[in-house]
């Protein structure tokens, strides 16, 4: 796309014939066009006045050039404590300081700013001497690659999951090198490099294969004292242009003046030069829509009658299509679409006649910046590193309640050949040893306050006996929910119309884009509405997740039948909240919305009262004063509560007696987990939102220490674009003192205080005051993590992070990033080294999870638990206390199974199999050398994971994902694939136990001779098989338990083999 051709030329000419060269008039995003358009070879540096300019202009110049030829060049992030953000910085640091050095011929972008041109670099020399090349081919010890590497400061790790580590696992070495943002895997065959792959470090598995790897060290850590440390301008070669934009912003920088060998382009005329002759463009910013369509249709007719192009930039072909139907409705005419490739600022170019529009300006988003080289987070590592086991950790056996474990241990059996098992201890000492093929009977004790369960004493009755009592409460629970859920679906209410042209106009200015799950949602919930029988819908979703859009659709659904709404939401705050978002969202439509709350006048009050009755009001918005004495409502057609668990008993039972004739809708936020929802299905209607908006940035989040002059320039940062900030302390006695650190490091700034122990009246105002815009500052412990919402402020600071929970700092950080700016979560820890290794695994991975609902909930099952809590009364949370969260979802799925099977009621699918599990016994060797794999929590999840796989594909592959992280697979684990393949066909064969040992392979049918199995045609089936094997299997009976019996029998592969001819 061709822009100001003219003018382009012009600029040409002048850069060849002068050194300095000067323009007018060009803005935007056309400053990159220009840039790409020129065309010209050689290093070309452009300087940004600050980091994010500097990210934008990458952008754009990645969308506009061919190949991979633009490197961000950023600072080093010095005074940030060791995060993923900062191995970013490393990597495309490193790399375009690698790339200049490297560079020979054709065209090479370097986009940078100030303070990262401040920094020092060591000498090309030394960066040249400190490269490691590795090639496919070549011959290098082990040892020689360790040292070279530990002598760069690479740090040695189990496995490798950020820049600057290095991991050796037999014949393979995995090294993260700064030179690219994800890790190499050398495989070895002797000391020849045999293969090298790049592999993803959230997954651990190779993405491609290279010939050749580069491993560079942290160039930048180099030590400022030495002596030959260079700027990185005098790398550069001679005939590099520069590209200096907004150049008065930092002329009094320590890099300024570039030396005159270089030539330079000034984007704008600085103030001293405003004389100079300079090559004018003509250039306008794209008009503001304000998510008005009907000026877009209008603009783009105009456009195209006077001559003009109009193309319109956007990432999703998804938006884009959004757009052109919102167009052909408007009756425009269409201009040109173009996707995947965004332009961060729209522009009009009146020379060439051209207008290039972008997306996100027209519906007014955030436009998310996708640097390239930036380092994955690794989630799963994480994650593993959460639900690791670890020696003295409680874990729960559901055979024989809750231990302590114990670590894996090997075992002689009577012939002398090792076994591995895991051992957990119960009281008095007790022992048990779990096989690896019983894993699966064993989980982590998780519940959501942190004090120690009770441990069992085996052989008493006291854990069946809780198995007992939570199945017979889970049922009596879950027949109530049933029969509630079936008098509703029998009851009549009123039918809603289908959607209306208004409703459409509504959805198509929600300022995020729908995800699957909000749509599915939003559906959902319109044909409840437009069915006959009362609604009682529950939306659960994240903190942010777009639940009150859901709520909001629904509503204006309803007043476009003109029915009454009625919004219950449990604070006076969070009431003032929706109130804006819905009149928000709804003001230009014919809808009339008010509240309800102890902030109206007795007068206001009254007013709404009538109004209500009147029928003139058509959505009201209140705390639970709304069901009380003294509202009536003319025609009341929806009902929306917020967090219903919040409510107390006699509001709960009110609600109970609206919602039989109403339809109602309840938004939560406490997720609710997925083995519940499952149970659930024929007691509720469940619409669960799982996934994030798309266009929602993710918070920035970055640990650090508490440094004056970073926290004084992040405050400044934060006030000089007009927002708020949150300052986080957790203790209410030293919030006085803090107040008065920050007054000294911002003399100006406004700061309120806020704790928990002031008066809810004091507390409300003082937070109110803080939305309304009063103050700068909210200086609070941390009660803001329930459901405060303040769009101006985003930014967070965190003191004393590590004495926080996960949840909480999760809870925490998600009251920023709640509007369409970018927004930041700082967490201030003492160094590192100083805190308990518990608190530095939290924060990682919160580190680690900056995207909204991340795998965020894997780790956090406290959440799930509070929604277990919520669903099924408060007395299961004390069962959950006393087995812990997974095992307690294992008796739920099987107490639902069993009222399945009592009421008739079809709960979920049951499986045709007649035995839970079929239990193994072998004298053969089967389980995870320690030569292959030496890592104890690895194994365990290593062994859990296998077994838990129900099918052969899974199984191989699984064998591909172990062969290409630890090399090849050796024979006892191949056995242990074997045996879990006789595991499961042993389950669906019906045989309770299989032994194989001595040559004999032995198994035994359902022990219980009244079973169902014993009709089945799966045993006449088998009985069949024997029959046509006879010389191969036989039958025996001894003390009445059935079983066959196969001698000869070597190998587990050949035991295998055998029981598939049954």
């Amino acid at each position: 796309m061709l822009i100001s051709t003219d003018s382009i030329n012009t600029l040409a000419e002048r850069i060849e014939n002068s050194s300095e060269v000067f323009c007018n008039g060009l803005f935007l995003s056309a400053r990159w066009f220009t840039v790409s358009q020129l065309d010209r070879d050689g290093v070309q540096v452009i300087i940004m006045p600050d980091r994010e300019s500097a990210e934008y202009c990458s952008v754009d110049l990645y969308n506009l050039t061919e190949g991979d030829k633009v490197f961000f060049l950023p600072d080093s992030g010095k005074t940030l404590e060791r995060s993923n953000y900062k191995s970013s910085l490393g990597v495309q640091r490193t790399s375009a300081i690698g790339k200049i050095l490297e560079y020979k011929e054709g065209q090479l972008f370097i986009v940078t700013y100030p303070s990262a041109l401040e920094e020092e670099i060591p000498s090309a020399e030394q960066i040249r001497k400190s490269l490691l090349m590795l090639c496919v081919g070549d011959e290098i010890s082990h040892e020689s690659i360790v040292d070279t590497l530990f002598a760069s400061g690479f740090e040695r790790v189990d496995f490798v999951s950020e820049p600057g580590q290095f991991a050796i696992r037999g014949a393979i070495v995995d090294i993260f090198s700064y030179s690219y943002n994800d890790p190499f895997r050398i495989s070895f065959f002797g000391d020849e490099i045999e293969s090298i792959n790049i592999f993803d470090c959230n997954t651990q598995l190779s993405k491609e294969k290279v010939v050749k790897a580069e491993i560079y060290p942290d160039i930048v850590t180099s030590d400022e004292s030495s002596e030959d440390t260079i700027s990185i301008i005098d790398i550069l070669p001679e005939d590099t242009l520069f590209w200096l934009d907004s150049s008065d912003m930092y002329k009094n920088r320590s890099f300024w003046p570039i030396p005159d060998k270089f030539r330079k382009v000034y984007l704008e005329l600085p103030l001293s030069r405003q004389n100079e002759e300079a090559v004018k463009f003509s250039i306008v910013p794209q008009p503001v829509f304000n998510k008005n369509f009907e000026l877009l249709t209008e603009d783009i007719r105009k456009r195209l009658e006077q001559g003009y192009r109009v193309r319109i930039y956007g990432e999703k072909q998804s938006q884009l299509e959004r757009l052109r139907s919102i167009l052909s409705q408007n009756g425009g005419v269409m201009p040109e679409f173009i996707s995947g490739c965004n332009i961060h600022n729209g522009f009009i170019d009146n020379e060439n006649k051209v207008c290039c529009y972008s997306d996100h300006e027209i519906f007014d988003r955030f436009h998310r910046v996708n640097l390239r080289r930036t380092v994955d987070k690794s989630e799963q590592l994480t994650i593993n590193d959460l639900t690791s086991f670890s020696i003295g950790d409680y874990i729960v056996h559901i055979d024989y309640g809750v231990g302590i474990f114990g670590g894996l241990v090997r075992m002689k059996d009577d012939k002398g050949r090792m076994h591995e098992v895991v051992k957990l201890t119960y009281k008095d000492n007790d022992v048990v040893f779990v096989s690896v093929h019983s894993l699966h009977k064993i989980s982590r004790y998780k519940s959501k306050d942190s004090e120690p369960p009770k441990i069992h004493k085996l052989g008493s009755k006291v854990w069946q006996n809780l198995k007992a009592s939570t199945k017979s409460k889970v049922k009596d629970i879950a027949k109530d929910l049933i029969q509630l859920y079936a008098k509703r679906k029998a009851a009549r209410g009123f039918a809603f119309s289908a959607d209306t042209y208004l409703q459409q106009e509504l959805e198509s200015s929600f300022m995020y884009e729908d995800t699957p799950d909000q749509e599915k949602a939003v559906t959902a919930v319109k044909r409840d509405m437009e069915d006959t029988c009362p609604m009682d819908r529950l939306v659960c979703g994240d903190v942010g997740f777009g639940k009150t859009e859901v709520a909001v659709r629904a509503a204006f659904k309803a007043v476009a039948d003109s029915k009454q709404v009625v919004v219950l939401v449990p604070t006076t705050i969070l009431a003032l909240q929706h109130f804006k978002t819905f009149q928000s969202r709804l003001k230009d439509l014919p809808c009339n919305v008010d509240y309800v709350s102890r902030l109206r006048t007795a007068k206001e009050i009254s007013d709404i009262q009538k109004r209500l009755k009147a029928g003139t009001l058509d959505i009201v918005i209140g705390t639970h004063k709304l069901i009380g004495k003294g509202f009536e409502f003319k025609d009341l057609g929806l009902l929306i509560i917020d967090e219903e668990q919040k409510f107390g008993v006699s509001a709960k039972e009110k609600l109970r007696q609206l919602k039989a004739s109403v339809d109602t809708l309840t938004l939560t936020a406490t997720p609710i987990p997925r083995t519940l929802q499952f149970s659930l299905l024929g007691a509720r209607d469940l619409s669960i939102i799982n996934t994030p908006p798309p266009n929602r940035i993710p918070v920035q989040t970055e640990i650090m220490l508490f440094d004056d002059d970073e926290i004084k320039k992040i405050i400044n940062y934060e006030l000089s674009r007009g927002g708020q900030i949150f300052f986080v302390h957790n203790r209410v006695e030293e919030l006085l003192a803090v107040e008065d650190i920050l007054h000294r490091l911002v003399p100006d700034m406004k700061i309120c205080v806020a704790h928990g122990q002031m008066e809810a009246k004091v507390l409300e105002n003082k937070i109110l005051d803080f939305m309304a815009g009063d103050y700068d500052m909210l200086l609070c412990t941390t009660i803001i993590e329930n459901g405060l919402d303040v769009p101006n402020a985003n930014t967070i600071i965190i003191n004393q992070a590590q004495n926080i929970g996960l949840s909480d700092l999760h809870q925490l950080r998600g009251r920023v990033g709640r509007s369409n700016k970018r927004a930041f979560c700082y967490l201030i820890v003492p160094p590192l080294v100083s805190i308990t290794d518990e608190a530095r695994r939290r924060l990682k991975a919160i580190e680690s999870f900056s995207d909204l609902g991340s795998g965020f909930n894997i780790a956090m099952q406290d959440l799930d638990i509070r929604g277990a809590g919520n669903l099924l009364g408060a007395e299961q949370s004390g069962f959950i206390t006393d087995m812990g969260f997974e095992t307690y979802q294992k008796i739920l799925a099987e107490a639902m199974e069993e009222l399945g099977v009592e009421t008739g009621i079809v709960t979920r699918s049951t499986s045709d199999n007649y035995v839970v599990d079929c239990t193994i016994e072998t004298d053969q060797l089967a389980l995870i050398p320690d030569g292959y794999i030496d890592l104890t929590a690895e194994k365990i999840r290593i062994y859990k994971e296998l077994d838990s796989i129900s099918n052969e594909k899974d199984l191989d592959i699984m064998k591909g994902k172990l062969t290409d992280r630890f090399g090849k697979i050796p024979v006892e684990l191949e056995r242990l694939f074997d045996i879990v393949r006789i595991r499961q066909l042993g389950v669906k064969l019906g045989f309770e136990k299989i032994i194989i040992k001595n040559g004999v392979l032995i198994a035994f049918f359902i022990s219980n001779p009244l079973s169902q199995y014993y009709k089945s045609d799966r045993f006449s089936k088998i009985l069949e098989n024997i029959s046509i094997h006879q010389q191969l299997f036989e039958i025996k009976q001894p003390d009445n338990r059935l079983r066959i019996v196969v001698r000869n029998v070597d190998s587990i592969s050949k035991a295998y083999e055998i029981l598939k001819k049954l």
